[in-house]
């Protein structure tokens, strides 16, 4: 069995009198500890993939295990529940909160679990140290730079060590040294810590850090549908 199996997943808006299918009866199957790159060009589903594999919307139709968990059928509490031990998520733009300093940024998932302070802060501090932001702990976002800010939201992604490892475009908001920056750090996660990563981007500078790079157009895969140690692909480093 792999780790994330998409069979026929479809997801459907409606918007006015428009029908709108980003994400077309995708079969898709990610082998555990896979690193792979999404590409293609905007509008071809990208993030919504990203985004149902992360729980954060639902498909319209399909099925969707992850590591043997079928999360389309959880309901919204579950779900959340799923979500907070099983996924972490990368932004593009950080998302972090501007009165927090980067430690309590990171502490911030943690505080949906039931640990203790001393658990909380060995865990927050230990994933500050991973991403070489131990001696920035007690700044705020505007006293970071760009790829500083990202190096937070990374931690935040890890605190609660999930497997599946969901990034949407983490360097498209910084220059091209602090990028090469966040995607040698992301490697080295994925190759140290053996986690699933999935990332979206649309630089193939970027994608050849992955392991593999499959494309979507129209919401369809245009390269190969099953991807592990084995598998062909396109783009690999």
């Amino acid at each position: 069995m792999s780790f994330v199996e998409c069979r026929a997943l479809e997801r459907t808006y409606t918007r006015g009198d428009n029908t709108i299918t980003p994400l077309r009866a995708l079969d898709l199957e990610i082998e555990q500890g896979t690193f792979l790159a999404l590409m293609g060009p905007s509008g071809s589903g990208k993030t919504t993939l990203l985004n149902l594999l992360a729980g954060i919307d639902r498909p319209s139709s399909g099925e969707l295990r992850i590591d043997g968990q079928e999360i389309t059928t959880l309901s919204r509490a579950a779900l959340a529940r799923w979500r907070s031990v099983a996924v972490g998520y990368v932004f593009q733009l950080y998302h972090l909160v501007p009165v927090l300093t980067a430690y309590e940024n990171v502490e911030l998932p943690l505080l949906l679990h039931d640990l203790s302070r001393k658990e909380r802060h060995r865990r927050t501090a230990l994933t500050l140290e991973l991403v070489g932001l131990a001696d920035r702990h007690d700044h705020y976002p505007r006293q970071l730079s760009g790829g500083q800010e990202q190096r937070v939201a990374i931690a935040r992604a890890l605190v609660t060590d999930p497997q599946l490892i969901l990034a949407d475009e983490p360097t498209g908001d910084l220059d091209a040294e602090a990028a090469k920056g966040i995607m040698t750090l992301l490697a080295a996660l994925h190759r140290d810590l053996g986690k699933t990563l999935v990332m979206v981007t649309h630089d193939p500078k970027t994608a050849t850090f992955a392991d593999l790079t499959l494309h979507l157009e129209k919401g369809r895969l245009v390269s190969p549908a099953t991807v592990g140690a084995d598998a062909p692909a396109e783009g690999g480093a």
